[in-house]
């Protein structure tokens, strides 16, 4: 189990006195093209050196990580820490809610500014730099909410893209209708600006105004319970945003990026769309999605089926969590977040006679990569290589902080994760790290978590005891005209040819080379597209896969791939030469 230490300020402990220098041994590196058994050196909070035999300094701190994955720390694109909302604030602020990432081996989170309507986007963004940064014990970015509309947001936008704020992405609501939703007219002027500022849009994609009438009709015929939620908003809902965000973005000439995707009707849109557009259309699903369903909210126990109302919500197809797995292993979604959004049974409440009352959010930031690992590694799914590319690199590239994180490479920051696939655990709110009382994954069995995690060089969690320190990450500015949305160069005539791209232990592959992704032009390709081309089972179960994957193999070092054909960036083809 794991045991936190009283949380200790920067300022109250000598975090160099033991943690400035760090080796770890006979582990395999895992970035998302390739598998290499090599150790790593950590000096000052950075990658130094990547190989074997190294020279390393004496007083140097070793890990054994024999039989262990050496991962790129986990990034969270999605959270909501300290949200108010519906009424009530969000129960994991950022101190509690990093804590937990780093627990489950997240290293970085991505949170989202949200300003209220009429409120200066600049204002919002302050109040929570404010908020968050004395709290945080890893690294944050921000995304910033544009909820209404003017000449002035539109100005602030720009100055948010400065160097000066390091915001690179916008978020915008088609649903939450007189809270946070915008209109199709000014979503398509909001997503026009990210695109004229080379910043990538989001957008949180349901129907507003037929949820809204579906409400009423349904608190009109007396259904007041969470089970309405879901009806309120069905996947066709999802589905019918999802396509009309994307033409706007068409008519916008821009990327766009689809947060929180919960069905397969959404991803069928989705993929639809990438078919006919020129520009990259990027998909996030959620470890919620994953990692349960929507029958919980038919349970006769308020308590728990108001703690699984979010919003798209979980769908009650019980086959939908598999083919979200599925969908991010060929491509088709690039990134899984958490939308980590906790709520104290008090405030779940809110609802109690009304589910339109009920404040949306889950938890996951802390279980995230151990639910995808158990539902898509662990079933052959996918490899170790793709599901570091959807926890943690496709991110970094997107946002644009890659090399410097999403990759255990040198000069890379030195934010890692000693994984290892055997460990057994059962997922249980009594021993999580979140602040609630309450997880929607509880009793769930996982094999595979975090042995160690590295915070900027520092052990956070060492051997299964979490040793955090509040305030000690830092807010890290986002460039806009990411190489893996925008491209790096004009667009050649011809389809691009694809690129042999070897493993390079000096950590300098070119930042815009995306993860094995299809071409929008051929949207069939086998069910893996990770460099080794091979999926993986659960340690001692029976491959019922089609898969020659083997984690015994892996670890021993054997058959092991380093050279990776690229073809184009997460989300498909843009104007970049890929």
């Amino acid at each position: 189990m794991t045991v936190d230490t009283t949380p200790t300020s920067v300022s109250g402990i000598n975090i160099k006195s033991s943690q400035n220098r760090l080796l770890i041994k006979n582990g395999k590196i895992v970035n998302d093209d390739g598998m290499e058994d090599l150790d790593v050196y950590i000096e000052d909070g950075i990658i130094k050196q990547v190989g074997r035999n190294l020279i390393i300094p004496g007083g140097t701190r070793t890990i054994d990580a024999t039989g262990k994955l050496v991962m790129p720390g986990g990034i969270d694109p999605h959270t909501h820490f300290e949200l108010e909302m519906m009424g009530a604030k969000s129960a994991d602020d950022f101190y509690k809610g990093t804590r937990a990432a780093v627990a489950g081996g997240t290293t970085c989170v991505i949170d989202f500014v949200l300003p209220q309507k009429g409120q200066s986007l600049l204002e919002a963004y302050a109040n929570w730099r404010e908020k968050a940064d004395g709290k945080v014990c890893c690294d944050y970015g921000l995304h910033v909410g544009v909820t209404w509309w003017s000449p002035q947001v539109r100005k602030e936008m720009q100055q948010l893209t400065t160097e000066q704020y390091g915001i690179n992405s916008f978020k915008m609501f088609m649903a939450y209708k007189d809270a946070w939703m915008l209109d199709d007219y000014d979503l398509y002027c909001a997503i026009e600006t990210c695109a004229e500022l080379r910043a990538l849009p989001q957008v949180h994609a349901e129907n507003g105004n037929i949820i809204a009438r579906n409400t009423e009709k349904l608190l009109a015929k007396g259904v007041t319970g969470p089970e309405g939620h879901q009806l309120s908003r069905d996947e066709e809902v999802e589905a019918e945003a999802v396509n009309r965000a994307c033409v706007i973005a068409n008519q916008a000439s821009s990327p766009l990026y689809i947060v929180h995707m919960m069905s397969r009707s959404a991803v069928r849109a989705l993929q639809q769309a990438r078919a006919r557009q020129r520009h990259v259309l990027l998909g996030e699903t959620l470890a919620a999605s994953v990692g349960t369903d929507g029958s919980h909210y038919g349970n006769s126990c308020f308590r728990h089926a108001a703690a699984h109302v979010l919003s798209p919500p979980l769908r009650p197809d019980p086959a939908t969590p598999q083919a979200l797995c599925e969908a991010l292993a060929d491509d088709d979604l690039q990134l899984i977040g958490s939308d980590n959004c906790t709520f104290h049974e008090k405030d779940k409440e809110l609802g109690k006679n009304n589910f339109c009352k009920i404040p949306n959010g889950v938890n996951g930031v802390e279980d995230r990569m151990a639910i995808l690992w158990q539902k898509a590694v662990n079933t052959g799914i996918m490899d170790p290589c793709r599901f570091v590319a959807v926890t943690s690199t496709n991110a970094a590239k997107i946002f644009n902080m890659y090399p410097q994180k999403g990759r255990v490479a040198v000069n890379s920051d030195a934010d890692l994760v000693v994984w290892d696939p055997k460990l057994e655990r059962t997922i249980s709110a009594a021993t999580h790290k979140q602040a609630v009382n309450f997880n929607i994954f509880e009793g769930q069995h996982v094999v595979g978590s975090p042995q160690y995690v590295i915070v900027n060089g520092r052990v956070c969690l060492d051997d299964g005891e979490l040793r955090v320190v509040e305030g000690f990450g830092k807010f890290i500015k986002t460039a806009v005209d990411s190489p893996a949305v925008f491209g790096s160069a004009p667009a050649p005539a011809a389809a691009p040819a694809q690129l042999d791209v070897s493993h390079v232990s000096n950590g300098s592959p070119s930042p815009d080379l995306g993860n094995m992704t299809k071409s929008v032009e051929s949207l069939s390709v086998s069910g893996c597209s990770t460099p080794t081309g091979r999926k993986m089972r659960e340690p001692g179960a029976r491959n019922l896969q089609t898969s020659t994957f083997s984690i015994s193999k892996e670890i021993e070092g054997l058959d092991t791939k380093t050279s990776v054909r690229v073809r184009n960036p997460p989300g498909g083809k843009s104007s970049g030469l890929w």
